[in-house]
């Protein structure tokens, strides 16, 4: 098991997995835990998660502007437009993770997204509905950290039912961590109250 916190580049003690490379660093400190509201990022976060499943999240970060580049910056509905020239041309993309299961996956996400912007709806509205309810004990040490929730179950349920693909409870859940809508920086790290104020905001 690992060391709760350890301390980055600048001194300052962050999760333990935050202060491991230079990239996770800027990662855990920039972005993952601060809310992401809108549709783009959040689609965008889905889908790299969904990518990651069985692969470190450290290639998936390396590649992140390649999968920008491949997928028109996430924009949901230039992707939703993805026809089967796109499955071949991603699948031949050296730059990003060629996963024929994942890349189908993430064209259905567009279109299962634009199916709901159709509908007045919105993704962003619908995970952030999944957000627990009250306040949480923080998390201590890596042990706390679940792989699932109630709450990523019932999120996962409820886009399977919309149609979206490669989106089980972990990866739910996964999402849900990097989107803020859970703040799973552990005591004593130095992003946490960060994070806390942003969500409350």
């Amino acid at each position: 098991m690992p060391t709760a916190l350890a301390n980055g580049s600048d001194g300052r003690p962050r999760c333990w997995w935050g202060a491991s490379t230079p990239d996770y660093e800027r990662y855990h400190d920039e972005e993952w835990g601060r809310p992401v509201r809108d549709e783009r990022g959040l689609y965008e976060r889905m889908v790299l998660e969904g990518f990651q499943s069985g692969l470190s999240w450290l290639t998936i970060l390396r590649k992140r502007d390649n999968f920008r580049a491949a997928f028109a910056d996430f924009d949901i509905e230039a992707v939703a437009k993805f026809g089967d020239r796109d499955v071949n041309r991603l699948l031949g993309d050296a730059g990003i993770v060629r996963h024929r299961g994942k890349i189908e996956a993430a064209m259905a996400n567009a279109k299962a997204a634009a199916a709901m912007h159709a509908n007045g709806e919105s993704l962003s509205e619908l995970v952030w509905s999944f957000a627990p309810d009250g306040r949480r004990r923080a998390p201590r040490s890596p042990g706390d950290l679940p792989a699932i929730t109630p709450e990523s179950t019932a999120l996962s349920k409820e886009l399977k039912k919309r149609g979206f693909r490669f989106v089980g409870p972990t990866t739910a859940y996964a999402t849900m961590q990097a989107c803020g809508v859970v703040n799973d920086h552990l005591t004593g790290c130095w992003v946490r109250d960060v994070v806390e104020e942003a969500r409350l905001a």
